[in-house]
């Protein structure tokens, strides 16, 4: 067996088994090497670091044999060694769509009015219709938040904290 760290047209990087160097080349042209996150089969080989023992976020498992036998029934699965770790992050295009969520939080924000602690009342009222309807943020707990959701009011956690307007400087 022999692993590959390989890398798609979407820079993701991912590790795959193959019985040989040319199993890889032979399942690579006929497309059945597949990216692991997206699924592109337009992949390569990635740079690899050295193989070494299996360090503590890995675990064994077995992986389901590819290889027949002579007489035509699989080996057993073999052992694998699986990482637990993260794939690799891009910082700058972390940094980036961040920055751009934060945008487009803010643009929704400037259209929105304010209501601090009374969110859930008034947009259950709006829901219920007794009260007109318009865009509104401010505070709700995770319970609050959960029984608006269960009564079918449109409801949605920002992904960046707000600073209510008498706290600002």
């Amino acid at each position: 067996m022999i692993v590959f760290d390989l890398k798609c047209t979407n820079d993701h990087v991912f590790e795959v088994w193959f019985a040989s160097s040319q199993a890889y080349e032979d399942q690579r042209t006929r497309g059945l090497v597949a990216c692991a996150f997206c699924g592109s089969t337009d992949v390569a080989k990635a740079v690899m670091a050295p193989r070494l023992n299996a360090k503590g976020n890995q675990q064994l498992v077995s992986a389901p044999a590819r290889v027949d036998t002579a007489d035509g029934v699989p080996s057993s699965p073999a052992p694998v060694a699986v990482s637990n770790a993260a794939p690799p992050v891009d910082a700058a295009k972390m940094r980036a769509v961040l920055q751009a969520l934060a945008q487009a939080q803010a643009r929704a924000l400037s259209q929105s009015t304010w209501v601090g602690g009374d969110f859930a009342d008034r947009a259950r009222a709006m829901h219920y219709g007794e009260e007109d309807h318009a865009p509104i943020h401010g505070q709700a707990a995770p319970e609050e938040a959960a029984a608006l959701i269960e009564e079918g009011v449109a409801v949605a956690p920002l992904p960046f904290p707000v600073v209510p307007p008498e706290a600002q400087n």
